[in-house]
């Protein structure tokens, strides 16, 4: 642990920004700020998000913006909640740290067959990376615990999303 007053108040500094950026990623999704969500990640970054059948890969920022806006888009509402951030820093270099958080994610897609309700719980790992825009999620893993409710909730607001998309 650094003993240095400065390097102390930095690294308690880099904690707040690296937890408010993983915050910000659920909250511009539900905001459907997609401007702020693509400012959380480096381009390009890996995603795995393949619990839900997703690929995993290196993928250019506005792409990743583009797959989740569709999903998230054709949602009545969302609600994503982001708490129990564990950040670990890496000691081998100063501009790279790993935070974990909880993940809880409530979909409601109104007059849905399936149900209107879609429920997720797991859990994240961002790995982060300081830039000269401050910290940015390079890579993204999320593991899912377990999910209640349409099943087929996901599928049916992309189906939304492009829908509406053709008409508007």
């Amino acid at each position: 642990m650094a003993t240095d007053l400065g390097a102390r108040i930095r690294r308690l500094e880099d904690r707040v920004e690296i937890v408010e950026q993983v915050t910000k990623y659920a909250i511009s999704v539900d905001r459907r700020d997609w401007e702020l969500f693509a400012a959380c990640f480096t381009d390009p970054v890996y995603t795995d998000y393949s619990e839900l059948g997703s690929p995993a890969g290196s993928f250019a920022r506005d792409e990743v913006v583009r797959r989740i806006s569709e999903a998230l888009d054709g949602f009545t509402a969302t609600q994503h909640i982001s708490p129990n951030h564990v950040v670990e820093f890496d000691p081998d270099d100063p501009d790279r740290a790993i935070c974990h958080s909880a993940m809880y994610a409530q979909h409601l897609l109104e007059g849905s067959e399936g149900g209107d309700f879609y429920l997720l719980r797991g859990s994240y790992t961002n790995h982060m990376l300081r830039t000269p825009d401050g910290w940015r999620i390079e890579r993204i893993v999320q593991h899912v615990g377990w999910a209640d409710g349409n099943r087929g909730a996901v599928a049916e607001a992309v189906a939304r999303s492009r829908a509406k998309r053709i008409r508007g």
